[in-house]
C-alpha cells in the first residue's frame, strides 16, 4: 500500500505551474505557427453566446485552478464561457477540453478604456478544475519583474492571421522579442501611450498579435523551463497588426501581483465584481 501512496502523491504534484507535459516547439524565427497540441495548457478561449451557440472573442490565461487572467476590454454585456483545452476552435469534441461557465468576473476598478488604463480583468470559474495534460496553469511572475530588452516571449493565441483576416482555427504561437521601455516610448513609437505598467515585444514589422488575440498570454520562459505570463494583450496599430515600430502592448503583470491576489484571495463582498451580463 505504502507504494500506492507514494504514487498518489506524485501524480497529485505531477502538474506544477508552467510546466507542460508536452513542451512547445519554440523556434527563433520569427513567424506564426500552429502550435504543438497541448503545449500551451494554459491558454484559454473566451466565448460569448450568441443565441444557442458560443463564439470566440478573446485570448485568456489559466493561472490557479479556478481564476483565468484577461483583459478588461474583452468584457461586456455578453454571456461568457471559458474553454479550457482548446486546439482547434473548429472541433466540438476534442479529448481533455473543458467549457466551464463564470461565477464572477472582476474587472480592474481603475480600468480606463479611453487611455487604455488598467486593461485587466479576473474570471473564476463555477467549478475549479483538475490539472491534466491538456489544462493547467501558467505561472505569475514576481511582482516587479522587468524582461530585458530583447526577451524572448511567445504569444499564442487563436487572433487574425492577417490584418482583416479570418481568426485561426488551430491556436497559433509566434515568438515576439521584448522591446525595452525606453525604446518603446520613443515618440515615433508609442511614446507616452505606454506606461510603466505595460509591456512591449514586437515591432519589427513582421509580426504581431491581432484582433482575437486580446486577453491572452506573453508566455515567457524561466531559467527552470517554466513558463511565466508576463503579459496580457491589451491594444496594437490601428493601422494594422504587423506594423514597424508598433509593438504589441500588453499589460505587465508583474505590476498587478498584489491586485490579482487580492482579488483571488478576499471575500467577494469586498471587492467590486461585475457579472458577465452587464452594460
Amino acid at each position: 500500500t505504502m507504494k500506492f501512496v507514494i504514487l498518489a502523491l506524485f501524480v497529485a504534484g505531477a502538474y506544477g505551474c508552467g510546466l507542460p507535459t508536452f513542451p512547445p516547439v519554440v523556434t527563433r524565427v520569427v513567424g506564426g505557427d500552429d502550435v504543438r497540441e497541448n503545449s500551451w495548457p494554459w491558454q484559454v478561449s473566451l466565448q460569448y453566446q450568441s443565441g444557442s451557440n458560443f463564439y470566440h472573442t478573446c485570448g485568456a490565461t489559466l493561472i490557479s485552478n479556478q481564476w483565468v487572467l484577461t483583459a478588461a476590454h474583452c468584457i461586456g454585456s455578453r454571456t461568457y464561457r471559458v474553454y479550457l483545452g482548446k486546439h482547434n476552435l473548429k472541433s466540438n469534441n476534442e479529448p481533455g477540453s473543458l467549457a466551464i461557465s463564470p461565477s464572477k468576473i472582476v474587472v480592474h476598478e481603475n480600468w480606463d478604456s479611453y487611455r487604455i488604463r488598467n486593461d485587466i480583468a479576473l474570471i473564476k470559474l463555477s467549478t475549479p478544475v483538475t490539472f491534466s495534460d491538456s489544462i493547467m496553469a501558467a505561472c505569475l511572475p514576481n511582482s516587479g519583474d522587468i524582461l530585458p530588452n530583447n526577451a524572448p516571449c511567445y504569444v499564442t493565441g487563436w487572433g487574425r492571421l492577417w490584418t482583416g483576416g479570418p481568426i485561426a482555427d488551430i491556436l497559433q504561437q509566434a515568438l515576439l522579442p521584448v522591446v525595452d521601455h525606453a525604446t518603446c516610448t520613443r515618440y515615433d513609437w508609442w511614446g507616452s501611450l505606454v506606461t510603466n505598467n505595460m509591456v512591449c515585444a514586437g515591432g519589427d514589422g513582421q509580426l504581431a498579435s491581432c484582433n482575437g488575440d486580446s486577453g491572452g498570454p506573453l508566455n515567457c520562459q524561466n531559467p527552470d523551463g517554466s513558463w511565466d505570463v508576463h503579459g496580457v494583450v491589451s491594444f496594437g496599430s490601428s493601422m494594422g497588426c504587423n506594423y514597424y515600430k508598433k509593438p504589441s502592448v500588453f499589460t505587465r503583470v508583474s505590476a498587478y501581483i498584489s491586485w490579482i491576489n487580492n482579488v483571488s484571495k478576499a471575500k467577494s463582498k469586498n471587492r467590486k465584481t461585475w457579472t458577465a451580463i452587464c452594460l
